[in-house]
């Protein structure tokens, strides 16, 4: 109860510094008139398209609790409905603050480039730790509520229903608000930059509102949802598979250790808030120049210090949690108690999600010769550039790759009982690689801050280039924004390598949920059944492996159709409206945020929903075996096609950057008209579809954990 209470409270304590924060923002200057009108329609766009999204989920959610409530039970529709409303919350949140904070930004950089990325740092700050500590808050929340009125065995089948509320919502969220972000930006660069030539956030192209909301309901309170589902899975995930391994064990001395195991991820995640809070004072530059090096020692500087901090206080917390455990030959190799072995786990996930930030930095910032060399092949093309853009991100999926792999063979060996019953050891070698996906997002509150300080940077420049500021405003804000582009890119990197290891995770707690079900039946284990010479499973790996490619394709082609209609309706206003590009007259730019919200709530709803039916329709045509077959193929092409796609799409967003900065003729350049292209491409790569895998795998596996028994019952009816 003691460590249950301080999760709860390290939540709590999250949420009076982003009340702190969200002040501080407040309190900053919104500049002369004219900023304030553009961050004013920025708001008003942005919450109406929230608005309408908000009624279609608020629909889905309704319709999927009412089911849960009849086929399963009442606490798995409220832990749905909970789940859900947090992850909205979480979203909204982060987005409010966000359109609050352009304007201030705009004005704070004018004044000098510390005070800027301050202003922008803690807007994100908002978003990173609001996501950690409501999710902190709703699991704990959850647990004891179960645990309180159901017997154990009860409750742990139900807490997955509280991710699969906020994965649904997360997958919606993402997927629509990816494609409004993508749809208005490729629309206003290709009619704008590419065609008219004039400048970015050009205040006479229509469609610049409309990209500017963009940023807010995609980069923000759709990254903000996604990462929210990533964080709880992330915690759901050992909680599970720790009742599975320790809980339920037939070992005396691993069973003693049930509560404490299913506990340990809670405390974990809390330790991660403390810290992500503490590092967030650290980042500041001293210097007037906007370099990006500078920038980024400022972001590393508090990312670190959380890390170390975390990784620190981790320790202590599992020596007193699970310390009376020991491993024979880690205690030997050690010399220590068998906490070590749980320890290192952990660290072994924090340790890779460094790695992967660091590779995804080299492979997308503008300092490093990979972006370089994409800016380069722009000198002959489109084409070129967007042959050795798609070559950078398939590259760079070899380092996260093989880190995963490391990571997920370290902790899985590390954590490893020697029990003598070999089942048991397994699933505690199992529990260590889900402590490791939530090491790896046990800093989200800062990582997640220096990737939602991006979009809030980006649309500052937006605002100082329609309110005319002085040139070196916007010089400054494309600092920020540059950076931006890479640690967003850092951040996907996370979520994507913590989503392998959280749904590798969940579907083991799906094989024990079958076998939980199979037990009761009298069937044999599901075990039995999963070797590669079964064809259910193959048949599985088949179509699971293919589902993040025609996940991607139908996000891909959402974006590229209201795309067209933004090129189309831009071209029309310009056409008809007298005055326009002379800037006589304003353009309509609530038409092109209208035709955005539509064409991304019809878009959403059919590679939402795949992620849902997918798992079902194979689950109860062809059985739990052939489930596991799906969740696998699907882990292992949806890991790899995620990363090359935010890569790929971060790299040419900077290629195009460094091109803008003065190299191979700078602005207005052919290589710059090429390097826009290779940007229009790499928008709905980085911001809708790669990211939104990470969600569709996880969904994935959290849906046939909640079903699982009913999976297994229509097997025994056929």
């Amino acid at each position: 109860m003691n460590w249950l209470m301080f999760s709860g409270m390290s939540g709590v304590l999250g949420l009076i510094f982003v009340g702190f924060a969200t002040v501080y923002v407040l309190r900053q200057s919104t500049g002369n008139a004219r900023m304030v009108e553009i961050s004013q329609a920025i708001h008003d766009g942005a919450m109406a398209y929230l608005s309408r999204q908000y009624k279609v989920l608020t629909l889905f959610i309704i319709v999927v609790g009412i089911i849960l409530g009849l086929f399963i039970s009442s606490y798995s529709s409220l832990a749905f409905l909970v789940g859900a409303i947090l992850s909205l919350l979480s979203g909204f949140i982060g987005m409010k603050i966000g359109v609050s904070a352009n304007a201030r930004t705009a004005e704070a950089v004018s004044n000098n480039l510390n005070h800027g990325l301050r202003v922008a740092f803690f807007s994100g700050s908002v978003m990173g730790v609001t996501v950690v500590s409501l999710g902190v808050i709703g699991v704990t929340g959850i647990y004891f509520i179960l645990t309180s009125k159901l017997d154990m065995f009860t409750a742990i089948q139900i807490i997955p229903a509280f991710s699969f509320g906020a994965s649904s919502v997360a997958l919606f969220a993402r997927v629509g608000g990816g494609i409004f972000t993508k749809s208005a930006d490729v629309g206003a660069d290709l009619v704008g930059k590419v065609e008219a030539g004039i400048p970015e956030d050009d205040p006479r192209n229509p469609a610049v509102i409309a990209d500017n909301v963009g940023d807010n309901v995609g980069d923000i309170a759709g990254m903000g949802a996604d990462l929210y589902e990533s964080y709880v899975g992330s915690i759901i995930a050992p909680i599970t598979i720790g009742f599975a391994a320790f809980y339920m064990s037939s070992a005396e001395s691993v069973k003693a250790l049930g509560l404490n195991s299913m506990i340990l991820p809670l405390v974990i995640a809390g330790i991660g808030i403390l810290c992500s809070v503490f590092g967030t004072f650290f980042v500041r530059v001293s210097s007037d120049k906007a370099e990006q090096g500078v920038l980024l020692m400022a972001l590393r500087r508090g990312v670190w210090i959380a890390a170390i901090g975390t990784a620190l206080i981790s320790l202590i917390a599992i020596k007193y949690i699970m310390g009376d455990w020991e491993i024979p030959w880690v205690s030997y190799i050690l010399k220590e108690q068998g906490y070590v072995g749980i320890f290192y786990a952990t660290l072994a996930g924090l340790i890779a999600g460094i790695i992967i930030g660091v590779a995804t930095e080299y492979y997308t910032s503008q300092e490093y010769q990979p972006t370089r060399d994409i800016a380069d092949a722009s000198q002959t093309g489109a084409a070129t550039t967007i042959i050795r853009g798609m070559a950078v991100g398939m590259q760079s999926t070899g380092i996260p790759i093989i880190t995963v792999a490391i990571a997920l063979l370290a902790a899985y060996y590390l954590a490893r009982g020697n029990t003598g019953d070999a089942r048991i050891d397994f699933l505690i070698g199992i529990y260590g690689i889900s402590l490791a996906g939530i090491g790896m997002l046990s800093t989200l509150g800062i990582t997640l801050a220096t990737d939602a300080y991006g979009p809030v940077a980006d649309n500052a420049g937006g605002i100082a280039t329609q309110a005319q500021l002085p040139p070196e405003v916007r010089e400054r804000t494309d600092a920020l924004d540059s950076l931006g582009n890479t640690t967003a890119a850092t951040g996907k990197g996370f979520a994507i390598g913590s989503a392998a290891l959280t749904a590798l995770g969940l579907t083991i707690a799906f094989i024990q949920a079958a076998d939980f079900a199979r037990a009761k039946a009298g069937l044999p284990p599901v075990e039995t059944s999963l070797t590669l010479t079964n064809p259910l499973v193959l048949a599985g790996l088949f179509i699971g492996g293919m589902l993040p490619f025609l996940f991607c394709s139908f996000t891909l082609q959402a974006v590229g159709r209201a795309a067209y209609s933004m090129v189309n309706e831009v071209r029309r206003q310009w056409r008809e409206i007298p005055g326009l590009m002379e800037g006589k007259t304003k353009p309509d730019y609530a038409r092109c945020v209208d035709i955005a919200t539509i064409g991304a709530q019809k878009e959403m709803i059919i590679p939402a929903m795949m992620a849902v039916i997918a798992p079902l329709l194979i689950g109860f045509l062809l059985g739990d075996a052939a489930l596991v077959g799906l969740l696998t193929g699907a882990i292992v092409t949806g890991f790899l096609v995620a990363v090359m796609m935010a890569n790929a799409g971060g790299a040419w967003d900077n290629a195009k950057k460094y091109i803008e900065g003065g190299a191979y003729g700078g602005k207005g350049s052919e290589a710059h008209k090429a390097g826009v292209v290779g940007d229009t491409v790499g928008d709905p790569f980085k911001d809708t579809s790669g990211p939104s895998l990470n969600i569709l795998i996880k969904l994935m596996s959290i849906v046939a954990l909640v079903f699982a028994a009913l999976i297994v019952q229509n097997m025994l009816i056929h």
